[in-house]
């Protein structure tokens, strides 16, 4: 158990490291986080409309619902 710990802190420290000096990394990393936040946040807030809260009343509606999805051939 302490070897594991010792090997996942010495890996913690390495990606640190590796972290710390970058420079164009940095950059890049922060695009990529910016990208994803638009996608996953923005997108979805303007794009996809809540389906199921339109077309059922209560969670019982949307769980049958689904589950015909789900197993209809």
């Amino acid at each position: 158990m302490l070897k594991v710990i010792f090997i996942l802190k010495k890996v913690f420290y390495f990606y640190l490291d590796g972290f710390k000096n970058m420079s164009i990394g940095k950059t890049l990393w922060v695009i990529i986080i910016v990208k994803l936040f638009v996608m996953f946040f923005v997108l979805k807030l303007f794009l996809f409309k809540d389906f199921l809260k339109t077309k059922f009343d209560n969670d019982t509606e949307k769980a049958n619902y689904v589950l015909d999805q789900i197993i209809k051939k």
